[in-house]
């Protein structure tokens, strides 16, 4: 499903015009003026009971190898955003 997709499936499923749920999707997702994209951008971490939590992970710095190359080469450290489903999520899509 796409981004287009989830807007139709919202507006159907609410009482909210296209337009509308274009606007709650962007309010959510957007990954820079986005609600969850913005309280990760500040360390927080986002818990949707039941479906699951966004939060980010620290990596640190470590050797790596080229692929290309061989060559060994450092891999700073950093910061990425991680999805963790819910127990609920989980249940609601095994077959």
């Amino acid at each position: 499903m796409n981004k287009t997709e989830l807007i139709d499936k919202l507006a159907d499923a609410t009482s909210l015009s296209k337009a509308d749920a274009g606007r709650a999707v962007d309010a959510l997702f957007d990954v820079d003026k986005g609600i969850i994209a913005g309280a990760l951008r500040t360390g927080a971490k986002v818990q949707i009971t039941g479906f699951g939590t966004f939060e980010t992970r620290k990596r640190g710095a470590r050797m790596g190898r080229n692929p290309r190359t061989g060559e060994r080469i450092q891999i700073p450290a950093s910061v990425s955003p991680a999805f963790r489903p819910g127990k609920g999520l989980k249940d609601g899509v095994k077959m």
